[in-house]
């Protein structure tokens, strides 16, 4: 098949063993690539008794069939692991360049087994796979690491790195991507994974190609839609993804205060057209994406300077801003900086931050507890110091470092009524009070709490795709119609984790279902229609859900915080409604044809070609 070098790099840290598995056709057939063949791999090599933190548990990253073509915003690869933070299905998606650089050395997907005895990184090039020692390393931060590997590598490779935080097995460790650029896979605790088998890195260059199905038709389409998606994203170039932020806490969809309050004046002074007008001092993109929302940002002097690296987008403003009410953009610029250093997921150390500041607020927390600190809301120094103390599991960051729920476990005195997660998830910066299809989608995502595997609001606020069922934007507060929409968002965002293509594509409809299959049959030259292609992210999503039945997951699981449940955001110009979940539930399961339990059933799982 075109588009595909039909190659998985298996590496076995134990043994040390390098081997190549051959990509079998079928495979690629059901699952395409990215979260679709990591989903598969994981399935099949872990069990139901894994410790994510343990030698069992099997790190997975795979490119897609647009990886490395002229299709814009696809330098992306997709990373799968059981999650040190929920002890479920742990993915993240991730921009910048590695996933081209890895694709170009001739594999299209990776597989780490084992624990090395020793720190170690992984030298991935043209000539082969090395394992090499990574002492000299063990203990510096991303960009330091980067630039050492780089300089015993290749100086135009891209280090895909774990810090201090996933060293120390911080259970949402991040994996800092490190190329021209810096790019984070955020979420689960990926770089914990790699902290766990004494994996520093992996650094990948190549120069291999791929042959097309029809590149010239390829290119002939793309010059028509290129203009349109730079036309339609021109917002996000100039203020980032964080330019929504204003808006967003306009129509209550913004976190405020741990999710307690309703409005928040400090919002305007963090917005992306604040930061546009202040720090900011360029803009940064991913490889061959003509959006460049990425922020660059620069610091000369100050409390929190000289800074001068990537700025915080709008995920990291809402959990850092709004959920700790802390309005100095500096500050949280800082904080985003040192998360990119010590490979910290931004999401989650912002929301951690934020549950321990109300614990103190409510004296759950003393200052005893807090080596001293005043966890008070808006406190930008203590944001700043908590996120270094969580990465190196210094004094109370040794117990933030568990992720709020298990930090809230281990507290006691009634933690757990202030902890916002779903499935151990901290929350997106979406609030699924304002956003009904967020509401579904936390409850019954793989990962928890992602705005990203549905992107519903984006499609109740203002997206329409025709062709997959949504002729206009879903209305708000419906709860009639409401499960057939998600689950096919969830589908539809499921397949592009396969392909890999960025979700701002779909911004003005730049890019369409009919697009995406147009393009991988021109790529690969397989023939997909819409039917197939819209299966294939149903197939992906199912049996990412059978994954974490295995692990104990059912409808119990599928469940919002009670804050979401009971408390509304009152203000004469918001109209947040409480989510009905328990309805919404059962005609989710009643459309995905699962049980009451909330487990696919037998009929579904062989119409998809899952029985077995």
């Amino acid at each position: 098949m075109f588009g595909y070098h039909n190659k998985i790099l298996r590496v076995d840290l134990t043994t040390r063993k390098v081997s190549v598995q051959e990509l079998d056709d079928g495979l690629i057939k059901k699952y395409l690539g990215g979260a679709g063949l990591c989903a598969r791999i994981l399935y099949d090599e872990t069990g139901p008794d894994i410790d994510p933190l343990g030698v069992e548990n099997v790190l997975v990253a795979f490119t897609g069939p647009f990886t490395d073509t002229r299709v814009p915003s696809t330098s992306r690869h997709h990373i799968m692991a059981c999650s040190p933070l929920t002890g479920v299905l742990g993915e993240s998606s991730v921009g910048g360049s590695w996933g081209v650089h890895f694709k170009r050395t001739g594999h299209d997907g990776l597989v780490i087994t084992g624990k090395s005895v020793s720190p170690v990184y992984i030298w991935i090039h043209d000539d082969g796979v090395e394992i090499r020692d990574a002492e000299l390393v063990w203990g510096k931060d991303s960009v330091d690491s980067a630039e050492w590997l780089k300089s015993e590598t290749h100086p135009k490779a891209t280090v895909a790195t774990i810090g201090p935080a996933g060293e120390r097995l911080v259970r949402f460790a991040s994996i800092s991507h490190v190329g021209e650029k810096i790019r984070s896979a955020g979420r689960t605790g990926m770089g914990a994974v790699m902290g766990s088998k004494n994996l520093k890195a992996i650094v990948a260059f190549g120069t291999k190609t791929l042959a097309q199905a029809d590149p010239d038709a390829l290119w002939a389409d793309l010059k028509q839609v290129i203009p349109h998606i730079t036309k339609v994203t021109k917002a996000f170039g100039k203020f980032g993804t964080s330019g929504g932020v204003d808006n967003y806490e306009r129509i209550g969809n913004f976190p405020i205060k741990n999710w307690s309050g309703s409005r928040w004046e400090g919002a305007q002074k963090i917005s992306g057209a604040a930061m546009h007008d202040t720090v900011l001092s360029g803009r940064t993109a991913c490889l061959k994406c003509p959006i460049a929302c990425g922020r660059q940002i620069k610091i000369t002097a100050g409390k929190w300077g000289p800074l001068d690296g990537e700025g915080p987008e709008y995920e990291t403003v809402g959990t850092m801003g709004g959920e700790c009410l802390v309005d100095d953009l500096e500050a949280i610029c800082k904080a985003n900086d040192l998360c990119n250093r010590y490979g910290l997921d931004t999401m989650s150390t912002g929301a951690t931050i934020a549950f321990a500041m109300e614990l103190y607020e409510r004296g759950i927390l003393s200052k005893e507890d807090t080596d001293g600190l005043e966890l008070t809301w808006g406190n930008g120094e203590v944001l700043v110091e908590l996120v270094e103390r969580i990465a190196l599991r210094k004094g109370i960051g040794r117990l933030m470092g568990e992720g709020s729920l298990k930090m809230a476990q281990k507290i006691g005195k009634n933690a757990i009524e202030y902890t916002i997660t779903v499935k151990g998830l901290e929350p997106s910066a979406h609030d699924p009070r304002r956003f009904w299809s967020q509401a579904l989608s936390y409850a019954t995502a793989a990962r928890g709490a992602c705005h990203n595997a549905s992107w519903g609001h984006a499609y109740e606020l203002a997206l329409s795709m025709e062709e997959i069922g949504i002729p206009q934007p879903f209305e708000s507060y419906q709860a009639e119609g409401l499960a057939e929409f998600v689950a096919t968002m969830q589908d539809y965002q499921s397949v592009n984790d396969a392909l890999i293509i960025c979700r701002f594509v779909q911004v003005g409809k730049a890019v369409t279902a009919t697009n995406l299959v147009n393009w991988i049959n021109m790529i690969t030259g397989q023939g997909m229609d819409l039917a197939e292609f819209m299966k294939i992210g149903e197939r992906i999503f199912t049996l990412k859900r059978l994954y974490n039945t295995r692990l104990g997951i059912s409808r119990k699981d599928d469940t919002l915080p009670p804050r979401f449940m009971t408390l509304n955001r009152k203000d004469p110009e918001l109209t947040n409604q409480l989510p009905p979940i328990g309805r919404l539930l059962g005609d989710y399961y009643e459309y995905r044809n699962w049980s009451e339990e909330g487990y696919p059933l037998f009929t579904k799982l062989s119409e998809l070609g899952l029985e077995k």
